[in-house]
């Protein structure tokens, strides 16, 4: 399979700030993207310009509504995603509601035509999940049993973010996902993630973890060690900026109920090689590895978080939808990826 580029739809523009999901679609399209993470978000909007009065019925129809969308622009569904918060509540009664809201999740991707659901770990509060593992892997086969009772099957893409309760880095990702053991549960690599882990901290000065060049190093051998491609369901793929100052209580960014990293991830995400925004992260090597020596084959794309996205400026998810081309362009030179024919005839309107 040739590499093929994706974005997520958040990436071209946030509901909130009056960005149509149709609009981003037709930027990802004209910027010769071939698939879309659908941001739950999007949907949720969709669904309330429906009429009645049901959340769910809405819901689902407003799956059906993207899906044509999707059809009438030759994009394809990619996953839908953030099914958040899920593993290791304390609350059993949560979890068991959470159960429910999955089942209708699947359902939902079933009508978006996507096989793969996103489960970022979990950032709830220390007293609200447990550290147990054994309840963490517990959780993530009951949900996993979930998808493989659907026909078609639905996969569930594990990530652990970097500012997650009990799971922030790959390898303990990685840990659930063998664990878990199904064939339809495995891994998200996200190198923003990655690298926003081990590599880098926003809250000091040098944007930089210590022995940060040895321990990405480090944690790359281990991924190149360990991970099998066909456990690889997902890859995603942004840099960030290195701040001017630390991201501390007196930072613009900072938000007094989130963790330096996540309020960092909020505002200042990046696409792959923009230097002149700031990035500084070590994505080109963290790529080289997934492509070349993990021997990853499929979808990669684009999920950039980042104040601009919040700005009511129609123009925002066509200036986002350009940077993204641009920088697939950049990756494909860098990494000599295998040009899709569709994204070529779209570097003309670079």
């Amino acid at each position: 399979m040739l590499y093929k580029p994706s974005i997520c739809t958040v990436s071209l523009g946030r509901s909130s700030a009056g960005h149509s999901l149709e609009h981003k679609l037709d930027m990802a399209r004209k910027y010769g993207f071939q698939a879309v993470e659908l941001f739950f978000e999007d949907l949720l909007e969709l669904a309330k310009t429906m009429p009645g009065g049901d959340p769910m019925s809405n819901q689902l129809a407003a799956a059906a509504m993207i899906r044509q969308l999707c059809d009438d622009r030759k994009l394809s569904m990619l996953c839908l995603q953030p099914f958040m918060h899920y593993e290791g509540l304390l609350d059993r009664e949560l979890h068991q509601k959470r159960l429910e809201e999955a089942r209708f999740w699947v359902r939902l991707a079933h009508i978006l035509g996507t096989d793969t659901i996103l489960l970022p770990s979990s950032f709830l509060s220390s007293s609200e999940v447990s550290p147990s593992m054994d309840m963490i892997v517990q959780d993530m086969v009951e949900i996993a049993e979930v998808g493989l009772e659907a026909s078609p099957v639905i996969r569930f893409a594990y990530e652990a973010l970097c500012w997650g309760t009990r799971v922030d880095t790959w390898e303990s990702s990685w840990e659930v996902v063998q664990r878990v053991d199904r064939s339809n549960f495995g891994i998200c690599l996200d190198t923003f993630n990655i690298a926003g882990r081990v590599y880098a901290d926003p809250s000091i000065s040098s944007g930089r973890t210590e022995n940060c060049d040895e321990a990405i190093e480090a944690s790359l051998r281990g991924m190149i060690a360990c991970v099998n491609p066909r456990k690889l369901f997902l890859v995603q793929m942004a840099d960030a900026e290195k701040l001017a100052r630390p991201l501390d209580s007196g930072h613009s960014f900072h938000h007094p109920e989130q963790p330096p990293r996540m309020s960092w991830s909020r505002n200042a995400r990046l696409f792959y090689g923009e230097p002149q925004h700031g990035g500084y992260l070590p994505i080109k090597r963290i790529l080289d590895v997934i492509v070349r020596d993990i021997g990853y084959r499929g979808w990669l794309s684009f999920e950039v978080f980042n104040r601009v996205l919040l700005e009511r400026d129609e123009r925002i998810p066509e200036m986002m939808a350009r940077r993204a081309a641009k920088s697939w362009k950049l990756m494909e030179r860098d990494l000599a990826l295998e040009r899709s024919s569709a994204h070529y005839k779209a570097q003309a309107l670079l």
